[in-house]
């Protein structure tokens, strides 16, 4: 095969896993908060930025640590103070509300970081060639990988095996009875938000080590996020998943022979699939039907 190709693939392979984990956690949000989260690539790129600040003192594992559980921290006090006063209303206010939140966060970040962009150092060990011939297969990139699918796996675990999980997909399928039988389901929603923040958390330092830090980093994968979700289908998980990686692949493939369309590719695929299967590849049938 050319290697160029396998170049380009694998690239998009990476790229998709960035894709996945976004869209996991606007996946959850948008399931049981009924939120359209226009917030959540600054909330990555705040828990890039807070990684860049924690590294010298806690080095980079530390810093994949705690950083995301601090972006989940500001993501509880949004939901709480702010997203939660609108749950009654059409989510159209929610949305306008994010979007509003997403502006405010970057300037934030500009203000506190500046707007140049900074490194964020990888650990040594993992920034090496791991084969001559395939120099960009390294030790980074498929620890992005294994994170994606770790990650996903022990989120998948948490929803089938803890109370919390189970009390999750059951608010998915009908919050009123959840309601009914004494959940929290304030509490319930709260806690949701907080682990789609950190999966943006994960995704956003990941992605700060692969491909720059930067104030407006969380906006060019943001829109594509949102893309695998319809294209895995609205209200599936792993449909979220197969679909970040889907379109990180296409749109990496499209890259070795027309890099023009490498962007282009994501939304036609969205557009054929909404044709061909509105409900997408692992969606409930209605959704858009």
């Amino acid at each position: 095969m050319n290697l160029v190709l396998i170049f380009n693939t694998f690239n998009g392979l990476i790229t998709g896993a960035f894709y996945a984990l976004l869209a996991l956690g606007l996946a959850l949000i948008l399931g049981l908060n009924n939120t359209i989260n226009f917030a959540q690539g600054a909330f990555m790129a705040l828990a890039a930025y807070f990684a860049y600040t924690l590294e010298p003192s806690l080095g980079f594992w530390g810093a994949l640590a705690v950083a995301p559980l601090l972006a989940g921290v500001l993501g509880l006090a949004v939901e709480v103070f702010l997203i939660r006063r609108l749950y009654k209303r059409d989510p159209l206010y929610s949305l306008l509300l994010t979007f509003g939140l997403a502006l405010i966060m970057q300037d934030v970040i500009r203000t506190v970081w500046g707007a140049n962009g900074v490194p964020l150092s990888i650990p040594e060990s993992l920034g090496h060639p791991l084969s001559q011939t395939y120099f960009f297969l390294t030790g980074y990139r498929l620890f992005v990988v294994a994170v994606a699918l770790v990650g996903t796996a022990v989120l998948f675990a948490v929803l089938r095996y803890t109370r919390l999980g189970i009390r999750i997909r059951a608010g998915n399928a009908d919050l009123e009875t959840v309601s009914a039988l004494g959940v929290n389901i304030y509490l319930l929603r709260t806690a949701n938000f907080v682990i789609g923040i950190v999966f943006a958390g994960v995704a956003g330092i990941l992605a700060a080590g692969q491909l720059g830090l930067e104030p407006t980093m969380g906006d060019g994968l943001l829109m594509p996020a949102f893309v695998a979700i319809v294209v895995g289908g609205v209200g599936s998980l792993l449909g979220s998943l197969l679909g970040g990686l889907l379109i990180g692949l296409d749109s990496g493939i499209t890259t070795a022979y027309f890099p023009a369309a490498s962007e282009a590719v994501i939304y036609l695929i969205m557009g054929l699939m909404l044709v061909v299967r509105p409900r997408g590849l692992m969606g409930q049938e209605g959704l858009f039907e």
